[in-house]
């Protein structure tokens, strides 16, 4: 396998900036099972993607928020992704309406799955 240190430690630290410690979460699920997958997923979408100029994390945050519901088969991903969205500056009205703008371009079993999603992530900041 070809490593690029750089970019992976560049991703890394985007990866803690944004998720913290549900981000580190998913790469030890991963460290067992598939830990190339692992290197990969923070290489390119934090180390490559989220890093580049053009988008602030909180609207490159509220794009994947916006496509994870959209996908409508993400939950676990787009609680990780809300919380992120949380912790770079989004607020919950933002979020909210992020997700129900979904219902008209994947419909409202999106929507309601996405909000549900929020629901959850939102009562777990209290206890935190």
């Amino acid at each position: 396998m070809h490593t690029d240190n750089h970019r992976y430690e560049r991703g890394l630290a985007k990866l803690r900036e944004i998720d913290g410690e549900a981000g580190e979460r998913v790469l030890q699920s991963l460290g067992d099972i598939a830990p190339d997958f692992a290197r990969y997923l923070i290489e390119f979408p934090f180390g490559d993607m989220y890093s580049r100029p053009g988008l602030d994390l909180k609207s490159r945050e509220i794009a994947v928020v916006a496509a994870l519901t959209a996908l409508g088969n993400a939950a676990p991903q787009l609680k990780v992704h809300i919380q992120g969205a949380l912790n770079v500056g989004t607020t919950h009205t933002e979020i909210v309406e992020t997700i129900m703008q979904m219902a008209v371009y994947a419909g409202f079993p999106a929507a309601l799955n996405g909000l549900a999603a929020a629901k959850e992530v939102f009562a777990q900041e209290g206890t935190r």
